[in-house]
């Protein structure tokens, strides 16, 4: 079994806010190769690494926008992050939820820090990914798959106390709750000093890792700190991680959607046409409408 190596560690970028709630480093697309079609089906992310947002009466976040032709997942690490959308559907992502948004043919939500948290303010972690729908399915209903951490599926890695959280897809046969259109594998790693896992991949399948807690050693080589996002080769499906110290790690692979993409601000399509049908849709009122 050939191992899959490392191809770029990648520091996080310059952070930007987006709206005034999420301070992000966009590692995808970003500086090439991570441009959207290196790390298809994942087509973007956002990281809001650890910072203190403080008390405010009005909770800060991003206004009304529409999606279409993809996925968006929120994962809490720190903080709690409100939404509501024009369908009614809305809630609260509390520290080690998912919430899994198929946008697919169109929808028009708002993001917001919780009321509650927001009035104390405090730490605040948050990583958002955009998945890439298959042509076949961009234009499928929305729907919503919401897992609290309690009941997201684990594996005991060793007797010491780290665990896999297994969010989406598998690992030694324990699958994730959430459902994919694509095969997708989305994992946690909590890490105790000295802990090692194996992770086995399809070599075509777009891999990477994001350090969140802590620093790592991959294939007993490459050491990887803090908010460093690493890009996995695709020559290979063997990898191992061996935390240096307590750890928190992202894993995401997929297996590439091999399709046109076409994207725009909020919309992810498969042509220039139906970017354009995108927002002739949403400027003609056809996301529907909910208040700013």
């Amino acid at each position: 079994m050939k191992t899959k190596t490392v191809e770029l560690i990648i520091s996080p970028p310059s952070p930007h806010f987006v709206g005034d709630g999420f301070r992000v480093h966009n590692f995808i697309p970003s500086v090439s190769p991570l441009v959207m079609e290196r790390m298809n089906p994942f087509i973007l992310m956002d990281y809001n690494s650890k910072f203190v947002f403080p008390p405010s009466d009005t909770p800060r976040g991003v206004g009304v926008h529409p999606h279409r032709g993809f996925e968006t997942v929120t994962l809490a690490y720190k903080g709690k992050v409100q939404h509501h959308d024009n369908s009614g559907s809305g809630g609260v992502i509390h520290e080690g939820d998912v919430q899994w948004m198929t946008a697919a043919g169109g929808i028009l939500h708002k993001e917001y820090h919780e009321k509650e948290w927001s009035k104390v303010g405090g730490e605040f972690q948050m990583v958002q990914l955009w998945v890439n729908l298959p042509s076949l399915y961009k234009m499928s209903k929305p729907k919503y798959q919401a897992v609290k951490n309690e009941d997201i599926e684990r594996f005991k890695i060793d007797e010491r106390g780290s665990y896999l959280e297994i969010i989406a897809g598998e690992y030694q046969n324990i699958k994730g709750k959430i459902s994919t259109f694509s095969p997708i594998n989305l994992f946690n790693a909590k890490l105790l000093k000295e802990s090692t896992i194996d992770f086995k991949f399809p070599s075509n399948y777009n891999t990477a890792l994001l350090v969140l807690e802590g620093s790592i050693v991959v294939n007993e080589s490459e050491n990887v700190p803090l908010n460093h996002f690493v890009l996995m080769a695709n020559d290979g499906e063997f990898f191992t991680v061996k935390a240096n110290e307590n750890a928190v790690v992202l894993i995401l692979s997929g297996e590439p959607i091999n399709e046109p993409i076409f994207a725009q601000g909020p919309f992810v399509m498969n042509s220039r046409q139906e970017l354009w049908q995108a927002f002739e849709d949403f400027n003609n009122g056809k996301f529907g409408y909910l208040e700013d």
